[in-house]
């Protein structure tokens, strides 16, 4: 996702002079290319990332269009107060990129695992919120972004991410991509695990179930419509990220499916638990604790369909 990420701003800056580019003391030679293009808008500001974020909001209402970069609990949990009251308050339009989203950077530490950072940001009013599953949404995620004239906030994986799409999708913020239609089952997959959520949609249907696989990467605003046609039609909606299931994208629909009248599809939340990951591991042995590997959802998602129908035929 980052290399796609990089090669993407380079390319729109060239259109755009407005386009300056932040980071805080990372990936240098993943801009190489940016730097050596456009040296005047290339600012490497540092182990200082609550400055950065002030000085990408006042570019931005002296009418830049900045992009801020770094590894994601350092541009959001660090320098949140700076998002807060310089950026979200003004309005300014500053496009926030973390990078190594969930658990891509499990295995330096508690330091760098982020399944907080969607439920801290998606609360603050004006800004948005969006969280590719691959490349190609990466691509069209920063390129709607910078359309934006309120902050986002483009939340990466890292690196080695597959490709999912076809081609470049239609990307639009809030409204989700479905890959596949289905009747029994919904999935509901933000971010980094899209590819997750390829093979668990796999693993259902070669157990004779209707699967609707849907790249919901847009965590705020919600796509309503396509929420409401999932309950309506859907036993199962489960949505699956690489974040906490306290206000990531389950809090967010469930918060959503609390103000609507009565829908038949029950609501299954995967995500990472409410605590503290102490074990010491790479990103998939960090997913096998967390319980988001394929197996363990298949077998979550599928106790969760017999629940839901054997409520709805209680005889059968």
């Amino acid at each position: 996702m980052r290399n796609a990420f990089a090669q993407e701003l380079t390319k729109l800056a060239a259109g755009d002079e407005r386009i300056v580019l932040l980071m805080g003391d990372i990936g240098n030679r993943l801009f190489d290319s940016f730097r050596a293009r456009f040296p005047a808008r290339f600012f490497n500001c540092g182990v200082a990332e609550a400055n950065m974020m002030s000085v990408a909001a006042g570019m931005a209402l002296g009418g830049l269009r900045p992009v801020v970069y770094t590894i994601v609990p350092f541009v959001t949990t660090r320098c949140l107060e700076q998002i807060r009251v310089d950026v979200c308050y003004h309005q300014a339009p500053v496009v926030i990129v973390g990078v190594g989203g969930g658990l891509s950077y499990a295995g330096l530490g508690a330091t760098h695992h982020s399944c907080e950072d969607i439920a801290l940001l998606r609360v603050l009013p004006q800004i948005q919120v969006v969280c590719p599953g691959d490349p190609g949404e990466v691509r069209g995620g920063l390129r709607a972004a910078l359309a934006q004239d309120t902050p986002v906030y483009l939340r990466l994986g890292k690196k080695g991410e597959p490709v999912i799409h076809q081609g470049e999708p239609a990307f639009e913020i809030g409204k989700a991509i479905v890959l596949r239609e289905g009747r029994e089952i919904t999935l509901l997959s933000t971010g980094n695990l899209l590819s997750t959520a390829v093979t668990v949609a796999d693993r259902l249907e070669a157990l004779g179930r209707s699967v609707r696989l849907v790249s919901f990467h847009t965590v705020k605003p919600l796509d309503e419509t396509l929420l409401h046609a999932a309950f309506a039609t859907s036993a199962v909606v489960a949505t699956l990220e690489e974040h906490s299931v306290l206000g990531g994208l389950g809090g967010a629909v469930a918060e959503w499916l609390a103000d609507q009248r009565l829908l038949p599809g029950r609501l299954v939340r995967i995500g990472t638990a409410d605590h503290f990951l102490h074990a010491a591991g790479g990103q998939t042995y960090a997913r096998q604790c967390e319980g988001l590997d394929v197996e363990t959802v298949v077998a979550r998602v599928l106790a969760a369909y017999r629940q839901a129908t054997e409520v709805r035929n209680p005889m059968a």
